[in-house]
């Protein structure tokens, strides 16, 4: 896993951390990316870059279904098992205890499991999203 914190979520810092990681992946490694429809993630200058970087692929999610980024599972797991209960003195100490999970993570990575197929999930949404055609 690849993190990082930021005071903000401007295409700036989005930029900065595509730039991160670019030069963390392998070389060669085609990287596919399932983005929201948050503006930040279509600014102009994050196109530019990602026509600059072919290796990214965007594939953005339609709207309503935050469930389909599995970073979000993610947030819930890092909420319930590390900052719920924490003790943060500090900014600084908030994003050193994230760190230190990511850090955890990544050495006993274990890869998200849908437990469903996608015909099973898009069999479900398909009353929900032929109604907003």
């Amino acid at each position: 896993m690849i993190g990082s914190c930021m005071k903000r979520h401007r295409h700036q810092a989005f930029l900065k951390f595509l730039r991160l990681i670019d030069r963390r992946a392998p070389a060669g490694l085609d990287l596919h990316l399932i983005v929201d429809n948050y503006a930040t993630h279509k600014h102009a200058k994050v196109k530019a870059w990602l026509a600059k970087h072919p290796r990214f692929h965007f594939h953005f999610i339609p709207a309503s279904s935050s469930w389909l980024k599995s970073v979000d599972r993610f947030f819930a797991k890092l909420t319930a098992k590390e900052l719920r209960r924490g003790i943060f003195r500090s900014i600084l100490d908030l994003i050193e205890a994230i760190d230190t999970y990511l850090e955890g993570r990544n050495q006993d990575p274990k890869p998200f499991l849908w437990t469903k197929t996608a015909d099973d999930i898009l069999d479900k949404l398909a009353p929900v999203y032929a109604n907003n055609i």
